[in-house]
């Protein structure tokens, strides 16, 4: 179990939660929006594994955020299957992989139906001492909450049947994460797009509060997908952030590290919100949005000037914002 356990960190995108009995949680989220960019909806499967057994549950959430609603589909946990050998799940009769997903959800008030198949992934680079977006702290055993980039734009073939009405998601693009561990953070950001024009360029990237050795630091990771290269901004490759300001209009950032650099603009959009863990238990709340637009600019530093490689406006773009700024700011300093 041991060495089963440690080779999955190499393979983030497998099921991590083997074992678990209590405070944890586990979730993917498929984020997919059509040709035409007028259906954007994300579909998120996930474990709920808690202290209290009876409130242990597997679930489906889905996110339609052209209308800005939202639906949270509960199965108990015996529903859930996952594979040892690689990422493939199972909740009820809806099944989850990086190769699709076919979903058969219903309650009082919502049927959703259909199967999205995708091709052409292109996922975080995992290295020996740096698997995946975590880099060596997937390596760190206490961590509150663990991330996994997935995959940063492919293609999408399929539909969904959402309340009696067909959405076409046949020549859209999508976007795959995931998070594991305790509890998401008390402070984040959470930024997403994938959708720069004609580039092919996709952008991931957060900042949030870390416990860490009795006190916290702000980590920061970003990943910048562009001309089949991840271009990292992150805390254990040495970036730092240089601009962090949040109003209620917008969030700026700028984040460097020794050679290139990383401006970001995003408008804040009202958007739905959505059940999110604390302690394993899904009772925390985050607001997310799908359709905000980012100003990114990616530079490289050379003798005092910033050359740029990239400068566009990002689309259909996920953003969230929870917790304190101030808290986020002090630790940007530590």
């Amino acid at each position: 179990m041991l060495g089963q356990r440690l080779l999955s960190l190499w393979k983030p995108e497998r099921f991590q939660g083997f074992g678990k009995t209590k405070d944890y949680f586990e979730g993917w989220y498929f984020k997919s929006v059509s040709r035409d960019e007028k259906s954007i909806c994300a579909v998120i499967p996930g474990v709920s594994i808690t202290k209290d057994h009876s409130a242990s549950h597997a679930f489906v959430q889905f996110v339609d955020s052209s209308y800005r609603k939202a639906a949270y589909f509960r199965y108990p946990l015996s529903d859930f299957w996952a594979s040892r050998k690689t990422f493939e799940i199972k909740i009820g009769p809806n099944s989850f992989s990086l190769r699709n997903i076919r979903l058969e959800l219903s309650d009082e008030r919502h049927a959703i139906r259909g199967e999205l198949r995708f091709d052409d992934i292109h996922p975080w680079p995992v290295r020996l001492f740096s698997p995946g977006v975590m880099g060596w702290y997937a390596f760190v055993p206490s961590m509150e909450c663990y991330h996994g980039v997935l995959s940063f734009d492919h293609n999408i073939e399929g539909s969904l049947e959402t309340d009696g009405s067909r959405y076409d998601f046949t020549g859209g693009k999508g976007y795959i994460e995931k998070d594991w561990g305790i509890s998401m953070p008390s402070s984040w950001i959470w930024i997403q797009t994938n959708h720069f024009g004609q580039d092919a360029a996709s952008l991931f990237g957060s900042v949030a509060k870390i416990p860490w050795r009795g006190s916290y630091f702000t980590g920061t990771i970003f990943g910048f997908y562009f001309q089949g290269k991840v271009f990292r901004f992150t805390t254990y490759t040495g970036a730092k952030v240089h601009k962090l300001q949040v109003d209620a209009q917008s969030i700026e950032i700028v984040v460097e590290d020794k050679t290139y650099g990383l401006e970001i603009a995003a408008d804040r959009r009202e958007g739905v919100d959505l059940p999110a863990p604390k302690l394993g238990e899904m009772t925390a709340k985050v607001n997310e949005t799908m359709k905000s637009e980012i100003d990114v600019r990616l530079y490289r530093k050379t003798r005092g000037s910033k050359v740029t490689l990239f400068a566009g406006t990002g689309r259909n773009a996920g953003l969230e914002f929870v917790g304190d700024i101030e808290e986020l700011l002090r630790g940007v300093k530590k």
